[in-house]
């Protein structure tokens, strides 16, 4: 098994949210939650960023992909809209989901809400010759607020 380290690092309005985890033990993917101090409503219609108070240091070559909760888009109209949201390995500003509502109805987003998935961060080494391999997250360690930074490990998802 192939693992790339990933640095994540917990932003203070992320306090006491969990760490980008697997919801069950038969997750393809890891879900992000939202860190918004108030609720805020998405209108049918309307779009808007959701942070999710972390951000990562992706090694170069990768690039980490957030994508929908099938669920949420099912159920609610939700998703993501420039799916799959791209982060370059460059980046290193907080990770924020893109949300549509496609719905008949406002959508109201929750602290700690699981607003993408899967893997939330399924990474791809990039190459010149377009191939990838899918790669997904997993956290090795907890961090706190005041850490600079945690190990997180990804993983080759096929095995």
């Amino acid at each position: 098994m192939s693992n790339v380290a990933v640095a994540i690092t917990r932003l203070p309005h992320s306090a006491g949210l969990s760490l980008p985890d697997y919801h069950s033990v038969g997750a393809s993917g890891l879900d992000l939650l939202a860190a918004v101090n108030t609720p805020l409503e998405l209108a049918s219609g309307a779009w808007l960023c959701v942070p999710t108070g972390i951000a990562i240091a992706l090694p170069t070559g990768f690039e980490a992909q957030v994508r929908p909760r099938s669920g949420l888009a099912a159920s609610r109209g939700v998703t993501v809209l420039n799916s799959p949201g791209t982060i370059d390995a460059d980046y290193r500003g907080e990770v924020q989901v893109l949300l549509v509502n496609l719905g008949d109805v406002p959508f109201t987003i929750e602290r700690g809400e699981r607003v993408a998935q899967p893997g939330t961060f399924n990474a791809n080494p990039l190459s010149s010759a377009g191939g990838s391999t899918a790669l997904e997250l997993v956290a090795t360690t907890p961090v706190n607020a005041k850490a600079d930074a945690a190990g997180l490990k990804l993983r080759n998802g096929i095995n």
